[in-house]
């Protein structure tokens, strides 16, 4: 299916691989509210990659229901990014892994203390694959330069 909006495949793919913002997450929660997280993502493999805890609710959540949504965006002008509705699965056997690109994606400093916390806790760790099924992109740049 063609995604909606004013981007193509190939533009939300690079965007996606450009842009280092955190991915925010709806799950669904049995009351019916969703769960909202913001995960740092990495693209891979045509799937969006993320990593935590084998014992976080957002892990659960998803092991129960692995319908999602997510949105890819930053909060300073000029306002663009992805949406998508998902499916998301659990791969225990490739949390550190992830873990890894994830440092090494959104961590200036791979060694730094952060990283090191991170990396302790890495047995702990499952990837969580997010496959988009539906897309939508939008961009307000154009209509956000001076004079526009």
């Amino acid at each position: 299916m063609p995604p909606r909006g004013p981007w193509s495949h190939d533009q939300i793919e690079r965007y996606l691989v450009e842009t280092r913002v955190p991915l925010r997450l709806a799950c669904n929660r049995a009351s019916g509210h969703p769960l909202l997280a913001s995960l740092w993502y990495v693209p891979l493999e045509g799937k969006l990659w993320c990593a935590t805890q084998k014992t976080a609710r957002v892990g659960s959540l998803l092991a129960e229901d692995p319908r999602c949504t997510f949105e890819v965006a930053g909060d300073r002008p000029p306002y663009r990014g992805v949406r998508a509705k998902a499916v998301a699965t659990l791969d225990d056997s490739r949390g550190e892994e992830i873990l890894r690109l994830l440092i090494a994606r959104y961590l200036d400093t791979p060694a730094s203390r952060l990283a090191r916390w991170l990396l302790a806790r890495a047995e702990n760790e499952t990837a969580i694959a997010i496959e988009p099924k539906r897309l939508l992109s939008w961009d307000y740049t154009e209509r956000m330069e001076p004079g526009a």
